[in-house]
């Protein structure tokens, strides 16, 4: 009998891809807008290339923090509806058997089938079922602090290394133009390969991340050159 190869969906990167290119796109997007906003107020460069690090180090950091803290209170959340539902299910199991029921019903089951089938799905494995089917909980969804965290923080990094590295070659004179043309074509890049990694169309991606992206870095170049002190 021919093995069946088990099928990869997009589905079960959506926890790490969500992170990571959240990261990248904040690390691009904000350190150069700093490094823009600096430059339109500044005559040296070494004003630019320490905003640039600061930012990309806060904001790494930040980054990380953030996502960890959120996606523990999302755990935190989880946990709390399944230790709820562990203990309806002791307390009042023929309740919990009976609403299980019901979802099935309204997906199209039969009242008879809908019953027959939770019924084999709580004996199996009760809690389980209530998780992923009332409370749509699943493992290829669950919550994962420390990935996300991870992966936002790295590609942070990546992704705020470019235009510091832009910073610290582009002539000073033309830093803003250059700065904005490469932010807007690491973004492109960005796009395609969020969208090749989600199975989405690359179009809309790129047209999404370059249009918040022209406009960040526009109204930074603004302020910077409202504030011009020449430091």
């Amino acid at each position: 009998m021919e093995t069946r190869i088990p099928e990869k969906h997009y589905i079960y990167r959506s926890g790490w891809l969500r992170a990571a290119v959240l990261g990248a796109n904040d690390g691009i997007l904000s350190t150069a807008s700093i490094v823009i906003g600096v430059a339109a107020a500044s005559t040296t460069r070494e004003p630019v290339l320490l905003a640039g690090v600061a930012g990309l180090v806060a904001g790494a950091l930040s980054m990380a923090a953030g996502e960890y803290v959120s996606v523990s209170s999302q755990t935190d959340v989880e946990k709390s509806d399944l230790a709820r539902e562990q203990r309806e299910l002791i307390e009042t199991p023929h309740e919990e058997l009976l609403e299980l029921a019901r979802i099935y019903e309204r997906r199209g089951l039969s009242p008879a089938t809908a019953l027959e089938v939770a019924t084999q799905l709580t004996a199996h494995n009760a809690l389980e079922a209530h998780a992923r089917d009332e409370l749509g909980i699943h493992e290829m969804t669950e919550a994962k602090p420390l990935q996300a965290a991870f992966s936002s923080g790295v590609a942070f990094t990546v992704g705020g290394f470019l235009p510091v590295l832009v910073a610290f070659m582009a002539p000073l004179e033309m830093m803003e133009y250059v700065q904005y043309v490469a932010a807007i074509l690491f973004l492109i890049i960005l796009g395609v390969v969020a969208a090749k990694a989600g199975g989405s169309s690359p179009i809309k991606a790129v047209l999404r991340i370059t249009f918040w992206g022209t406009l960040a870095m526009g109204l930074t170049a603004l302020i910077g050159q409202f504030f011009n002190v020449s430091i």
